[in-house]
C-alpha cells in the first residue's frame, strides 16, 4: 500500500486565528494529518477543546507572550508555526482617511503578532535544529486597492520582507520560513460582503461575487479560493515533502496577479 503523501504525525503546531475561514480549515486539516495543534483567537468556540485553545489578543505584546508560554507549557515547544492572523478594518477614502490610529491598528494586526511570536518561539526551533514558519501574507502586498487597503497592503508587504530576511538567517539552522499569499478567499466574511454588495446593487449573490472579482481586476479561473484549498497548500509546505522549500512566496489567487 502506498504511504500517505502528506503526514504531520507527531508534529506540534501553532496556528493563529484558527476559529474561522482558512484558519479553521488549516487547523482541521493539520489535526486530520496527525499534528497536535494549538490555536488561538480572542474568543473560544464552544466546540473547541480547552487544552488546544488559548484565548488571547495577539495585537498586544501581552497576548503574544501568553500564547508563547502556552505553547511551551502545553505542547513543550513547536515544530510548525502558521501565522494566519490578519485582516483590515480601515475605512474607505484612500490615504487621507488613514490617521495614526488606523495605521497602528493595521500594523498591530498584520505584522507585529508574527514578529513577536517568532521572537519567542523560533529560538526553540533553532535549538532543536528543525522547524517550519509559515507567514500568511496577501497578494495585496503587490496589488493594493488604494481606496481601502493601503495600510493593510503595506503591513502585508512588511510581513513579506521580514519573512524573507528571517528565512535567510535561520534556514542554515534547519528552520524553513515560507510565505503563502492568498487572493480572495470565499470565507464566511467574504460571503457576507458579497451578499451586502448584491443587496445594494439589486442583484443576487453571484452578482455580488462578480463585483468583488471585478474590483480585483478579475480572477481568471472564475472564482475565489476555498478555505480548504488554502489549507492544502499550507499543509504541503509544512510537511517534509517540502523539505528544501524556504525563503519563497507561494501565491494562491486563481491567477489574479497579472504579472510574473
Amino acid at each position: 500500500m502506498m504511504p500517505d503523501f502528506i503526514s504531520l504525525e507527531k508534529k506540534r503546531a501553532l496556528i493563529t486565528s484558527g476559529t474561522k475561514g482558512a484558519g479553521a480549515a488549516t487547523v482541521d486539516l493539520f489535526r486530520h494529518l496527525g499534528a497536535r495543534v494549538l490555536t488561538t483567537a480572542r474568543s473560544k468556540p464552544e466546540a473547541m477543546p480547552d487544552d488546544l485553545f488559548v484565548t488571547a489578543d495577539l495585537t498586544t505584546p501581552e497576548g503574544c507572550a501568553t500564547v508563547a508560554q502556552a505553547v511551551r507549557d502545553r505542547v513543550g515547544g513547536v515544530d510548525i508555526i502558521v501565522h494566519m492572523l490578519g485582516g483590515s478594518s480601515a475605512p474607505a477614502g484612500g490615504f487621507a482617511a488613514l490617521n495614526e490610529s488606523e495605521w497602528r491598528k493595521e500594523l498591530d494586526l498584520n505584522l507585529f503578532p508574527a514578529v513577536r511570536l517568532d521572537r519567542e518561539l523560533v529560538p526553540g526551533m533553532i535549538a532543536q535544529g528543525s522547524g517550519v514558519v509559515i507567514h500568511v501574507a496577501s497578494i495585496q502586498s503587490r496589488l493594493p486597492l488604494p481606496d481601502a487597503t493601503t495600510a493593510y497592503a503595506a503591513a502585508k508587504a512588511a510581513l513579506s520582507t521580514y519573512s524573507k530576511s528571517l528565512s535567510k538567517e535561520v534556514s542554515p539552522a534547519g528552520v524553513r520560513v515560507v510565505r503563502v499569499s492568498p487572493g480572495w478567499i470565499e470565507t464566511e466574511a467574504s460571503v457576507r460582503l458579497a451578499e451586502r454588495l448584491a443587496l445594494q446593487a439589486g442583484t443576487d449573490y453571484e452578482g455580488g461575487r462578480t463585483m468583488i472579482m471585478d474590483s480585483l481586476g478579475g480572477i481568471p479561473i472564475g472564482r475565489p479560493s476555498k478555505p480548504a484549498e488554502v489549507a492544502n497548500l499550507i499543509a504541503f509546505l509544512a510537511s517534509d515533502r517540502a523539505a528544501t522549500i524556504t525563503g519563497s512566496e507561494h501565491v494562491i489567487d486563481g491567477g489574479t496577479v497579472p504579472t510574473v
